[in-house]
């Protein structure tokens, strides 16, 4: 147990989200290392796969640098259907995220992948169903204003102004923040990280 104890735990991730998330739950990582992989889902992807593959990617890109350590990584979409919403880079994509979105029903996918030791890699996917009212032109207006959407996994953040267009959420509210806790917390207890 003492071997398991000694073990680090290094984060695969570009978001604060996660890292706060994590700091949240009084989980600090020994490092945080940006992984670089290419993001673009393969043709006719769907999003259960796509998220899994993308948090494995991680995982491994980081894994090769960081030997003996634990390693977790993440990745969460916004999908309506079989549709995987973007991570909106301006105002007009999540301008077209919320329209998408307004009066319906979608699901936040989160896989998460822990790599460990010995090329052991555990996987989970985490859903929540979230459902948005409908939006006027003056909500989606005042929302682009504030930047807020921009960056974000579907064109919102449920975190900041966004939650006042949930009228329904079903699920794990941190794994629409971006790392379901309660999931994390278990994967890294099965691992033997010491919390």
């Amino acid at each position: 147990m003492a071997a398991a104890k000694a073990l680090s735990l290094v984060l695969a991730s570009a978001s604060p989200r996660r890292a706060g998330l994590l700091a949240q739950a009084g989980i600090v990582p020994a490092r945080i290392v940006a992984p670089e992989i290419d993001e673009t889902p393969l043709r006719r992807e769907l999003p259960r796969a796509y998220v899994l593959r993308m948090a494995r990617l991680k995982a491994q890109a980081v894994a090769v640098s960081e030997e003996g350590a634990l390693i977790l990584a993440a990745d969460t979409v916004v999908a309506l259907g079989r549709r995987i919403l973007p991570k909106a880079v301006d105002a007009d994509e999540v301008e077209r995220c919320l329209k998408l979105l307004s009066g319906r029903r979608h699901q936040v996918l989160t896989a998460l992948a822990l790599a460990a030791p010995g090329s052991i890699l555990r996987t989970r996917i985490v859903t929540t169903r979230v459902a948005f009212k409908v939006l006027t032109p003056a909500e989606i207006a005042d929302y682009l204003a504030s930047a807020e959407g921009e960056g974000k996994a579907g064109g919102y953040a449920i975190q900041g102004r966004a939650e006042a267009f949930v009228r329904f959420i079903n699920g794990s509210y941190s794994n629409v923040v971006g790392l379901p806790l309660y999931e994390t917390i278990a994967l890294l207890r099965g691992s033997g990280y010491p919390h």
